[in-house]
């Protein structure tokens, strides 16, 4: 039985990654940051199954204990503080997490199970003002936020420690992926939630910024399939994980109110505080060498994912109803 220690477990990629890991036979060591409370509502349906353990990103004595104790054969680091908007109001924070806690992590595998196989989360965010597309592996990052910057860090510092050190060590680039476990903040969920309200008549309209932004969405489930894809070559390597379609907030919004058989245009308003400081406005991955390499694809399109992230939430308020 193969051990896998996560980083973010409790978050949407890590409850998905769990899920996966546990149906291939492995056992599964979740790193939780200690809390007064227990936000464990993603995984709620696996505490049985997981073993969880108190560390933090920002501590490095806790990682390497952790590492040290359940010597595992592959580490996912998917932990970091990983909302665009909040890196601007918390540019120090998201370095310390979402940068500095990659090395933490890269130190303690060095220091403590040198032999384990792992996985650094990077973003598209780190293509930010994009100078080519589609965007793949080669192409240069011009990140346009804190997070974006931060994730470059991580990024490098993991070719760095394969590099110099000789460790199995990728990073998977991986372009926004969405599910029902998705946080409030962010915009897929953020719409799919409105409409599930105004459905339900528990809101009267939902407030936007940009809404010409493009992106290439997923569905979260099939990408954690390419993180543990990642890990099983005999030699390590960076891949870009997407669809390769765009769709702006605008088809999110026709397309999630649509479903629930109402009008985005009578709901959605534009509001400029939510525009970005610096905005990117167009990210679309070329995954052709995962497909070619990890014999990856994915197999929820955006419509269904819009259609699968409505449900869940019209059903979740019609419970708390």
């Amino acid at each position: 039985m193969k051990t896998a220690l996560i980083t973010g477990i409790t978050g949407q990629d890590g409850s998905y990654l769990a899920e996966l890991l546990l149906e291939k036979g492995y056992r599964v060591v979740g790193v939780v940051r200690r809390s007064s409370t227990t936000p464990y509502e993603r995984i709620a349906h696996l505490v049985d199954r997981v073993e969880l353990i108190s560390a933090d990103l920002l501590d490095q004595t806790s990682l390497t204990d952790a590492v040290h104790e359940y010597q595992p054969d592959e580490i996912y680091n998917l932990a970091a503080q990983s909302f665009v908007q909040t890196s601007w109001n918390q540019p120090v924070l998201t370095g310390e997490f979402t940068a500095l806690g990659v090395t933490r992590m890269l130190e303690a595998m060095k220091k403590a199970a040198p032999t384990a196989r792992f996985y650094q989360a990077s973003s598209s965010e780190m293509f930010g003002k994009v100078v080519e597309s589609p965007q793949r592996e080669t192409t240069p990052f011009y990140p346009r936020s804190p997070y974006g910057v931060a994730k470059v860090y991580g990024h490098w510092i993991t070719v760095n420690y394969r590099e110099s050190f000789g460790l199995y060590a990728v990073s998977g680039i991986l372009f926004n992926h969405e599910s029902p476990r998705r946080g409030l903040e962010f915009v897929t969920r953020k719409v799919t939630d409105a409409v599930a309200r105004i459905k339900l008549g528990l809101g009267k309209e939902l407030r936007l910024g940009n809404l010409e932004s493009r992106r290439d969405w997923g569905f979260a489930g099939d990408y954690v399939d390419a993180m543990w894809r990642m890990l099983q070559p005999d030699e390590p390597d960076d891949y870009v994980i997407g669809t390769g379609h765009t769709c702006s907030v605008r088809d999110l919004c026709a397309a999630a109110f649509g479903h629930a058989d109402l009008d985005y245009q009578e709901f959605v308003v534009q509001d400029p505080k939510y525009f970005r400081p610096a905005e990117v406005d167009l990210l679309v991955g070329d995954a052709s060498k995962a497909r070619r390499q990890l014999g990856w694809e994915p197999k929820v399109a955006f419509d269904g994912l819009v259609r699968m992230m409505v449900d869940a939430d019209l059903e979740r308020h019609r419970v708390r109803a």
